[in-house]
């Protein structure tokens, strides 16, 4: 029985990670086909964990159910992929705060906070020697001694 818990344990400790990953990725991420994708990746989460449960119970009821869930995923696919398509035809854009215009009326649209936009002049981009190349060093400008 020890056995078996474990190998409960280890189901569960790996669909709980891929559901955190599939979630931290939708919550953190804007595009519409990564979001799309982190919720496929919830969803293996949990069927991993019901697999693991159904395994653990010598019940069929978990294996049926997920595929069940994967059935259902994959009819889900195609319908979000042709969702996905039709509004990218439309705008161009994958990013789900271009769509404020979609939301229900008497709803306040949603502030991104502004990213500033960086101006090439302000960057200066180092300039790195060829391989072998001993770069021209400024003795006075040093800040340190490389040689005690």
């Amino acid at each position: 029985m020890a056995d078996a818990s474990q190998q409960l344990y280890n189901y569960l400790t790996v669909g709980g990670i891929v559901f955190t990953l599939g979630l931290i990725g939708f919550v953190v991420r804007r595009n519409l086909i990564v979001m799309f994708l982190c919720a496929e990746m919830m969803l293996q989460g949990v069927s991993l964990s019901l697999i693991g449960w159904g395994r653990y119970h010598d019940d069929w009821g978990g294996q049926m159910l997920v595929i069940f869930i994967i059935a259902v995923a994959a009819c889900e696919a195609g319908i979000a992929l042709a969702l996905v398509v039709m509004l990218f035809q439309k705008s161009e854009k994958l990013d789900i705060t271009f769509w404020q215009s979609m939301r229900e009326e008497g709803r306040n649209a949603f502030v991104d906070r502004q990213v500033p936009v960086e101006r090439d002049s302000e960057r200066a981009w180092p300039h790195l020697t060829p391989a072998g190349i001993q770069p021209a060093v400024d003795e006075e400008a040093q800040l340190h001694r490389s040689r005690v």
